[in-house]
């Protein structure tokens, strides 16, 4: 789809004018901006032709119109300009990012506070180790009569380890075979891999120990995807009702019972890896209930292998410049501060918002 020069600077008038007001978009008010050199009865047939394309909506008989989610898309891939934060608000974020260093959950949790607070929107924060995690060794140790302690040393580092009461009267030998074939069957797999048919070959080969086969299996698969990934932060959900999209009680209340960590952490599997920040566009999400919602993020690096993720949810008529430039602020800021608790940098001399 290949637009004029004269459709696309039609479209970005629609789309800041729809974000701004909340209001469908006339070709009047489109032809009293300064920057616009054609008559009324030319950007209706301009804005005719972007309906016919996909990328416009006439809401019931309003002689106006709103961006679609197609519309969104190509704003937000090709016609977004950048953002710069005005002197005041890059302040309010560099006070805000003078916190203390805590433990990594509170940090987390405060940051999406903060998120939610500066974009006005729900926030989230999560934490993931990029690729897959495994299981690289088992060992099994008799802990006295009636019970075992499993440990499962992971490809992240990370030592997991469970006390495991014995169903059955299982000898010293037997938790060695037993060893044996998990070391040999279930390392250096990711949990998609485990599957029902392998734990069905583990137990085969575990002899008089394969009662002991799938309540190793399920921890080895509990331990696997809480490092794969760790607890989402939501926040500021309440703060929807405030746009008008959500004035609508039922509709307010579908995607709040949709909106939730579990459903937050499923994004990064249908997000692109590259790119600085992501865009999910209205019908581009997980869920249908969240159709007219979009969602922007971006990752930060942890370290020790750990990659975070901040992200807000809002209105398909979000401010996507304004929410991208605040975004970047925290995303550039934050490894700094998990690095040895450095602070943000100082603020940038004559910093202004471009209008």
């Amino acid at each position: 789809m290949e637009l004029t020069a004269r459709q696309k600077q039609i479209l970005r008038a629609i789309v800041d004018i729809y974000v701004a007001t909340a209001e469908p978009v006339g070709s009047k008010a489109i032809a009293a901006m300064p920057e616009m050199s054609f008559s009324s009865a030319t950007i209706r047939n301009e804005m005719a032709e972007l309906t016919q394309m996909g990328l416009l909506e006439q809401p019931h008989t309003s002689a106006g119109r709103v961006p679609s989610p197609a519309g969104y898309r190509l704003y937000i891939d090709e016609l977004m300009q950048d953002y710069r934060l005005s002197l005041d608000e890059t302040k309010s974020l560099y006070d805000a990012m003078e916190l203390k260093m805590q433990e990594f959950d509170q940090v987390m949790s405060q940051v999406g506070k903060m998120v939610s607070k500066m974009t006005n929107l729900p926030a989230y924060t999560m934490a993931s180790r990029p690729g897959r995690v495994t299981a690289k060794r088992f060992d099994l140790i008799m802990a006295g009569a009636g019970s075992i302690i499993l440990v499962i040393m992971t490809s992240a580092e990370a030592v997991r380890n469970k006390l495991i009461k014995l169903p059955v009267q299982v000898t010293e030998q037997e938790l060695q075979v037993l060893s044996a074939v998990l070391n040999t069957s279930l390392t250096d797999l990711s949990c998609d891999e485990i599957t029902p048919d392998l734990l069905a070959r583990i137990s085969r080969g575990a002899g008089a120990a394969a009662s002991l086969v799938p309540v190793i299996v399920d921890f080895t698969l509990e331990q696997l995807r809480q490092l794969e990934h760790s607890e989402v932060y939501l926040t500021g959900q309440m703060r929807l009702l405030g746009q008008p999209e959500y004035k609508d009680a039922a509709k307010a209340q579908e995607v709040f019972e949709t909106l939730d960590e579990e459903m937050l952490s499923n994004l990064p599997a249908k997000l692109p890896q590259d790119g600085p920040v992501q865009f999910l566009v209205g019908p581009e999400n997980v869920a249908k209930e969240l159709k007219d919602t979009s969602v922007v993020m971006m990752r930060f690096d942890i370290g020790e292998g750990m990659q975070g993720t901040i992200g807000v949810v809002g209105p398909t008529r979000m401010d996507y410049a304004k929410v991208t430039a605040k975004l970047s602020y925290f995303a550039e800021n934050l490894g700094r501060m998990f690095q040895k608790g450095a602070q943000p940098p100082a603020l940038a001399q004559g910093t202004e918002e471009e209008t």
